[in-house]
């Protein structure tokens, strides 16, 4: 069985004039991660692995997760490929994991995720909001054959109080 923890970067800037790669977290983006964050640690496995795209934005929110769930930040794996608003290329990120681990949480970006959730969940989501995390679980025991799994956890930063 495999689990796919799915989170959106948390909300960033556009206020400066920057490349979308490089725009950073706003005050409110850092907090609704925190939230998020402090919320899945009941719900985490033993182990599990966290991929982040290489976008700041996305970096920034790993690296919030990471020190709110306890988890080594040299250990994050920051993959290029991630950098992408597309679900199948998403899909073929996932499915290229070699790694044991039965756990992912990856750090990545709309539409890719929404769309992602949507086409492998069982719960119809219209949109997945910044700092948004959606659970997946999939029968398969390797990545590479996974298919429609069951949505097992949703965590929306405006559902938490």
């Amino acid at each position: 069985m495999k689990n796919l923890i799915l989170v959106r970067h948390a909300k960033s800037s556009w206020d400066l004039p920057l490349d979308d790669i490089d725009r950073s977290l706003t005050p409110k983006g850092i907090k609704a991660a925190q939230k998020v964050a402090s919320n899945l640690i009941s719900f985490l496995p033993e182990t599990y692995i966290i991929w982040s795209s290489i976008a700041k934005r996305a970096k920034e929110t790993a690296l919030i997760f990471a020190e709110t769930i306890s988890y080594p930040i040299d250990k994050i794996i920051f993959k290029e490929d991630l950098y992408t608003f597309d679900e199948s290329q998403l899909l073929k990120v996932i499915q290229s994991d070699s790694t044991n681990f039965d756990t992912i949480i990856l750090f990545g970006h709309n539409a890719a995720i929404t769309n992602f959730v949507n086409k492998f969940g069982d719960i119809s989501i219209d949109n997945v909001p910044t700092s948004g995390l959606v659970a997946l679980q999939f029968d398969p025991d390797n990545w590479q054959e996974i298919k429609k799994g069951k949505t097992t956890k949703i965590i929306f930063p405006q559902n938490l109080k």
